[in-house]
């Protein structure tokens, strides 16, 4: 009686396996995002102020792109507070006490920013989760470079991030300098998200132009063009395939700036994704506008869209 049991329970598991099957895999989700980073020199150019026009071109910037997340580095502290309340305003964020993260790069000792903090920021239309921090190997100068990164509370596998890499490098005769150092710390961070499951994206002023070697550790090997050759690594620019420069991009420099393997000005800002994270994506760079009673910056912003998929 016991075996025809133990012959019945394992017919009937056998019949069950069947008709259910394996679990299934999760399905991957795929999500679109609509993105900006702009580095808006605040003290550079705006002496700190909060009231010349620059929170106002940050907020019509963004509802031109209909943003979904966007970045703004050299940006000072009264300012931040000024992009708030103008984002709050025209009714970007869903929840209007919890879209943005800054992360001060230097404290004002200097005289910088009327003595308050300056530095790099993120913003989401959704509300955020909690921020990654990360404070980038030394350059030898009072302002301290960030790395910062958060998801949208609703996409916890998404990391938006932001960082403004020194425009210093010491290297010479082969010797790696000190951007180069902190392009490779940063690629590090977004490559310890992506083995922890994360789709991460991530925006800002990298101070070193696509096709310079430093970068070729960044550049998918999918990428190979006279523009930018000799490519080793994962992610791909969201203005990579631009047609005025193929491989490399529109400038984010002044007009009349004519650096570049094109001849069209170099480019600074940039935007990058994974190669297995993305099915689509594309950039633009945007003219600077004068609406601060001058230029509101010496960078153009980029501004682009993408798709990726997160499981």
């Amino acid at each position: 009686m016991r075996k025809l049991f133990r012959a019945a329970a394992a017919a009937s598991a056998a019949i069950l396996l069947v008709l259910t099957g394996p679990a299934p895999a999760k399905a991957a989700n795929n999500l679109t995002y609509r993105v900006m980073t702009w580095n808006v020199a605040g003290w550079t150019l705006h002496r700190g102020s909060a009231t010349d026009g620059l929170a106002a071109a940050v907020a019509k910037a963004v509802s031109d792109a209909n943003a979904d997340f966007f970045a703004l580095n050299e940006l000072c502290f009264d300012q931040l507070h000024a992009v708030q309340d103008a984002l709050r305003a025209q009714g970007w964020p869903q929840d209007s006490s919890n879209f943005s993260r800054f992360e001060a790069t230097n404290d004002g000792r200097d005289g910088s920013c009327n003595s308050k903090s300056g530095g790099i920021a993120i913003f989401s239309r959704a509300p955020f989760g909690n921020a990654s921090r990360f404070t980038l190997p030394d350059d030898g100068r009072v302002e301290q470079r960030k790395l910062i990164c958060a998801p949208p509370a609703d996409q916890p596998k998404v990391k938006f991030c932001t960082t403004h890499i020194t425009h210093l490098n010491t290297g010479e005769n082969g010797v790696v300098g000190i951007n180069g150092i902190q392009l490779q710390y940063v690629l590090d961070r977004v490559e310890e998200f992506e083995r922890d499951g994360y789709t991460v994206i991530i925006g800002g002023d990298f101070n070193a132009q696509p096709n310079y070697g430093r970068m070729d550790r960044w550049y998918s090997t999918t990428l190979d063009h006279a523009n930018n050759a000799g490519n080793r690594g994962h992610y791909r620019e969201f203005d990579d395939t631009d047609f005025h420069c193929y491989g490399y991009g529109e400038t984010t420099s002044p007009a009349g700036n004519t650096e570049g393997p094109c001849g069209l000005g170099k480019k600074l800002d940039l935007i990058f994704v994974r190669e297995n994270r993305y099915t689509t994506y594309d950039a633009d760079s945007v003219a600077i506008s004068n609406s601060c009673g001058g230029p509101c910056s010496d960078h153009r912003l980029v501004r682009g869209t993408v798709t990726v998929t997160t499981s």
